[in-house]
């Protein structure tokens, strides 16, 4: 499992054990799975897509959430932002 942990000037909209992550990156959207190689990547506007067992936020931050009936995967509309992954943890810091 990874743990992801999503940033913005308001503050810590998710932080958690999640089973993928899915960003809009400058080169085109891309995913991350458990024991994905490093990675530092410029995040350009587009959705953050989020597959997780038990989606917990702070009710503050919920509504920025969507739920995608599809593929059960949480959403969260980005401008843009920057990612790091390094050893399973995911650091996202978005606009």
């Amino acid at each position: 499992m990874l743990l992801l942990e999503i940033v913005s000037p308001e503050g810590h909209l998710f932080k958690g054990g999640v089973t993928s992550v899915t960003v809009p990156g400058s080169d085109g959207e891309f995913q991350m799975l458990n024991h994905h190689a490093n990675i530092v990547a410029v995040l350009v506007e587009g959705t953050i897509k989020i597959a997780v067992p038990d989606f917990k936020t702070n009710k503050d931050f919920s509504v920025k959430f969507n739920k995608s009936e599809k593929d059960q995967k949480f959403l969260l509309h980005i401008k843009s932002g920057t990612l790091e992954l390094k050893d399973n943890r995911i650091i996202i810091l978005v606009d």
